[in-house]
C-alpha cells in the first residue's frame, strides 16, 4: 500500500513539476563551428543527428552513454584530445573518479594495458578537483529522481552534519525533498498546530531513521510512509553508513509553527544502530 501511495505521489509530481524531473537535453555545435563551411553535411551528422538524436534518445541515459563512447574510444585506441573531450563530457553527465577508475580498469584487460595507462592519464586531470564526498553525492544523486537540491544552509543550525533542501512544490500541500548526508540528523522537533498540522515523510532514497520519544527508532527506506501528528517530538536523519533523503510534506492545519528543539545526542543515534543489530 505504501509503495502504491508513493508511485501515486510521483506520478502527481511528474505531471505538475515535469521541469524538476526532465532530462537535460544534450547539444552540440561544435560541428558547425569548425566545419560548418568546409563539411556542412558532416557538421549536420554531428550535431543534429550523433548528439541532437542519438544522445538524447531514451533507452540509455547520459551517463550510461558516456560511459560506453569512452570505453569503445580506449578500446580503439583513440587516447587523444579526442577522448579528452568525452571525459570532459562525461563528467558533466554525472560519471564520478570512481566510475570511470573502475571502467578503467576494467577494460584495460580486453582493450589493452598502454592504451589504459593513457586514459588514465587523461582522466586523472579531468577529475581532479573532484572530492570522495562530491563522488558519493553524484553517485546519491542518480538513486533518485528528485533533485538533491542547494546546501540547507537557512536550518544548519538546527542539523547534525550537512544536508541539502530541494523544493518541489509550493502549491496547495508544499513539500520539499531532503537530502542528508551520512549520520546526518536534524534536531529534536515539534510541529506545532491549533489544528490539524503535522508532517509526512516520504523516503525516496538511501536509508534513514525516525524516532519520536520515548519510542524506539523507526527505519526509512525508499516508499516507507511516515505520519507525524502535531504536538509529538521527534528527528529524522540518515543512517551511519548510507546518504539518505526523503520527501517531507507540510499537512495543512491552523497557526502552524515549528519549534526546534535540542541536538540528538550522539549517545542516541548510536541507539538506532542498537535497535537495528536487536531487531
Amino acid at each position: 500500500m505504501k509503495r502504491r501511495i508513493f508511485k501515486a505521489l510521483i506520478i502527481a509530481c511528474a505531471a505538475n513539476s515535469s521541469i524538476v524531473m526532465a532530462q537535460e537535453r544534450i547539444t552540440q555545435t561544435a560541428g558547425h563551428t569548425q566545419l560548418g563551411e568546409f563539411a556542412p553535411k558532416f557538421a549536420e551528422l554531428n550535431d543534429d543527428v550523433l548528439f541532437g538524436e542519438v544522445w538524447n534518445r531514451p533507452g540509455l541515459s547520459p551517463h550510461d552513454r558516456s560511459l560506453a563512447t569512452v570505453a569503445a574510444l580506449v578500446g580503439k585506441g583513440v587516447i587523444d584530445s579526442s577522448l579528452e573531450h568525452h571525459l570532459r563530457f562525461a563528467k558533466a553527465n554525472g560519471v564520478t573518479r570512481t566510475e570511470i577508475s573502475e571502467m578503467l580498469t576494467h577494460i584495460a584487460f580486453y582493450a589493452g594495458w598502454p592504451d589504459a595507462w593513457g586514459a588514465f592519464r587523461l582522466a586523472e586531470e579531468v577529475w581532479a578537483d573532484a572530492t570522495a564526498d562530491e563522488d558519493a553525492k553524484a553517485a546519491f544523486q542518480r538513486e533518485m529522481i528528485f533533485p538533491i537540491g542547494e546546501p540547507n544552509t537557512a536550518y544548519a543550525q538546527y542539523f547534525t552534519g550537512n544536508s541539502y533542501l530541494a523544493r518541489i512544490s509550493t502549491d496547495r500541500i508544499p513539500f520539499a525533498n531532503v537530502t542528508f548526508e551520512p549520520r546526518c540528523r536534524n534536531n529534536w522537533h515539534i510541529h506545532r498546530a491549533s489544528e490539524g498540522g503535522g508532517q509526512m515523510l516520504i523516503g525516496v532514497a538511501g536509508r534513514g531513521w525516525y524516532q519520536e520519544e520515548g519510542k524506539p527508532a523507526v527505519e526509512i527506506l525508499p516508499g516507507t510512509v511516515v505520519h507525524i501528528p502535531a504536538g509529538v517530538k521527534h528527528w529524522h536523519g540518515a543512517a551511519a553508513d548510507s546518504w539518505f533523503a526523503h520527501l517531507a510534506f507540510e499537512i495543512p492545519g491552523e497557526n502552524l509553527s515549528n519549534e526546534w528543539l535540542e541536538p540528538v545526542t550522539d549517545a542516541e543515534y548510536e541507539s538506532t544502530r542498537t535497535d537495528e543489530i536487536i531487531g
